[in-house]
């Protein structure tokens, strides 16, 4: 059984190294990266099928990594495992969650019988294992309601990276005032209000909205920074064709 664990902090690392040779004595090879670059070039040099990923990692984060040895091998069994139960976080995992995958998600917070629990279920049982919180979470994120929509996490994310309404209608293929609805309906499920009485706003909309998804973990610095390069991508793509 070989397993790859990337994870950036030593001791974090080394703990986690403990509990899965406990778990398999004899009948398990650890292999570690401490940044993201490096969990990706050696899960593409060994194709490890269980990996322990952190999420926060420097250079690529844990979602770049897990992406890549998903598209490699959509069977590899992956438990992240987190410090963090942000939005952002649980969004993006479930973006890139093969059908049919075995992961889990465990916060760094539960105790060493509850990552031993999620080890054996994910890697040797075969079952998905999330932390009750982040279920909780991820229930918010699929309620109608409560929920942010997919379409309306993009426009929150352009608006975050600065976008003019003009500009978020032509990436998104959307007329301005189409734009506009979207963002709207951002602003009604993150519950901006205008003054009663003359109508004004009290902030600035973009602004509060921007603060209001920190607060709640909608978005995160490393969500930020993948958006980015997508926006990157796109922006030198719509350039190349002249569309800009």
């Amino acid at each position: 059984m070989l397993v790859m664990i990337a994870e950036d902090d030593g001791l974090h690392r080394s703990f986690a190294r403990g509990i899965v040779e406990q778990l398999w004595p004899g009948d398990v090879e650890v292999i570690e990266a401490a940044d993201g670059d490096g969990a990706i070039d050696l899960a593409l040099k060994r194709e490890p099928p269980c990996v322990v990923l952190d999420l926060q990692l420097p250079k690529a984060t844990g979602i770049e990594v897990a992406r890549t040895i998903w598209n490699r091998r959509a069977d590899t069994h992956i438990l992240f495992w987190s410090n963090f139960a942000d939005e952002a976080y649980v969004r993006g995992v479930a973006r890139i969650v093969p059908p049919g995958s075995v992961y889990g998600y465990v916060l760094k917070s539960a105790s060493e019988e509850g990552m031993r629990s999620a080890l054996r279920g994910v890697f040797r049982e075969g079952h998905c294992i999330i932390d009750r919180e982040v279920r909780g979470i991820q229930h918010r994120v699929y309620d109608r309601l409560e929920g942010i929509t997919d379409t309306e996490y993009e426009s929150l994310i352009d608006i975050a990276l600065g976008l003019t309404d003009k500009a978020i209608a032509h990436r998104r293929g959307l007329s301005t005032r189409g734009a506009q609805s979207r963002i709207q309906h951002l602003y009604d499920k993150l519950g901006l209000a205008t003054v009663p009485g003359d109508g004004s706003s009290v902030f600035n909309s973009r602004t509060r909205a921007i603060y209001l998804a920190l607060a709640r973990g909608l978005i995160n610095v490393d969500a930020l920074k993948r958006e980015q390069k997508r926006f990157d991508d796109w922006l030198h793509q719509a350039e190349d064709l002249g569309e800009l």
